[in-house]
């Protein structure tokens, strides 16, 4: 979701790419090769590390395929129309792959985020409806990240809404060695809702501002050129850079699997993300762990509802800032005074060292952070020659005093 320049050609590359890779990486005959394991097993990998950009000029299209679904055309067919959208959803082969594939073969990612949209989808509609949007682009979410608040690409796009940079900050969305409100939910909506709406101010058409959305405005002009002048998806589609071609069957399919497949969803699956949050104003910087241990909201869920907030520091003394609470820690939010929880281990937690190490934490001059856990086998070595820095950068920017790591340990890169 990126615009038109090298950004984006580099980052538009990725729409549905998970699923093209996984069925290049299977037989394409026989037609009961994806499975909810394999399909879930490519989702991570996307997701979390493993996108590979030479894969793309290699893979084949969901198009060549005739997937099965449990239940006949003429029943999908009546679902789709049920929806009752905004805008067409034509039902065709290519499509109907994409609703199979979301609906039958998710794997636990896709249901994480279904249960996850209990949390995100009242923020993406309460926007939506601020711009007088489709409610249903709420879903792009899902394709960008699966509704993963730190999600990640080699390209460096970041967030729920997957925005790269540049295009960041051109929508106003601040990036700085504290604070990258990429991943701030409610701001990053915004700005998503204003990207969404410009592109189809210029493109008079959703499914083609759906498309742009991945590729850029300038790609969805061309192919509009290439067809003749015609403006509708199905006719441009053809002529679309062939990653974004899946795009908007995708989002499709993933409206189709939200509607007629969450009532599948496992009990026991927990996400652990609260529906119900507090949010307080912060005045002077704060950390994490100042909170955590004079309140006793856990550190992870600090983490997890504020994700825009880099190595753990509220930066309250360069203006207001608000920090998410989950509810049921608010009475005890509120019985602290405010001046005990700015003093505590304040020399340890944000002593001059501290700052002065966030603030010269973007070593690229840009800002953009990449998010890496660690797997078995792995070493700082390893990880700084991947990446492309030292060991000793590695260390510093995430605060290591050895060079030991444990499976699954965060290690942010700038």
């Amino acid at each position: 979701m990126w615009g038109y320049d090298s950004d984006t050609l580099m980052h538009g590359r990725k729409a549905l790419t998970f699923l093209l890779c996984f069925l290049f990486a299977l037989p394409l005959s026989g037609q009961g090769e994806f499975t909810p394991e394999k399909t879930d097993s490519l989702l991570v990998m996307w997701y979390h590390e493993n996108y590979r950009q030479d894969n793309i000029n290699t893979v084949p299209e969901l198009d060549s395929l005739s997937l099965t679904s449990i239940v006949s055309d003429e029943v999908m067919m009546q679902r789709l129309a049920g929806l009752n959208p905004y805008f067409s959803l034509p039902f065709n082969e290519v499509v109907k792959n994409y609703m199979i594939v979301y609906s039958e073969k998710r794997g636990e990612t896709m249901q994480r985020a279904m249960r996850l949209s209990d949390y995100y989808f009242p923020i993406f509609e309460e926007t939506f409806r601020r711009y007088s949007l489709p409610l249903e682009l709420k879903y792009l979410a899902v394709v960008e990240s699966m509704l993963n608040p730190t999600a990640t690409s080699r390209a460096g796009a970041m967030g729920l809404w997957q925005f790269m940079f540049k295009t960041a900050r051109s929508y106003g969305l601040s990036i700085n060695s504290y604070v990258d409100e990429r991943l701030d939910v409610e701001k990053s909506t915004d700005a998503a809702a204003r990207y969404l709406l410009s592109l189809y101010e210029m493109l008079g058409d959703w499914p083609l501002a759906i498309s742009a959305y991945n590729c850029g405005a300038g790609n969805v002009n061309k192919a509009i050129r290439r067809a003749g002048g015609k403006r509708d998806f199905w006719s441009v589609y053809p002529y679309l850079p062939r990653e974004t071609r899946g795009y908007m069957p995708a989002f499709v399919g993933v409206m189709y699997a939200f509607n007629y497949s969450r009532e599948d969803l496992p009990d026991s699956l927990n996400v652990g993300a609260p529906i119900h949050i507090d949010t307080f104003e912060v005045r002077k910087n704060l950390h994490f762990r100042q909170i955590s241990e004079v309140v006793g909201v856990p550190l992870e869920d600090l983490r997890y509802l504020n994700p825009k907030y880099y190595r753990d520091i509220i930066p309250g003394s360069s203006g207001t800032c608000i920090v998410n609470i989950p509810y049921s820690w608010s009475p005890s939010y509120l019985s602290v005074a405010p001046d005990s929880l700015y003093a505590y281990k304040a020399d340890e937690y944000l002593s001059d060292k501290v700052l002065k190490d966030a603030a010269s934490s973007s070593a690229d001059g840009n800002g953009v952070r990449t998010l890496y856990r660690v797997k078995s086998g792995d070493t700082l070595s390893h990880i700084a020659k991947r990446y492309r820095v030292s060991v000793r950068q590695l260390m510093n920017w995430n605060h290591l005093r050895s060079d030991r790591l444990s499976i699954g340990q965060k290690i942010y890169i700038y």
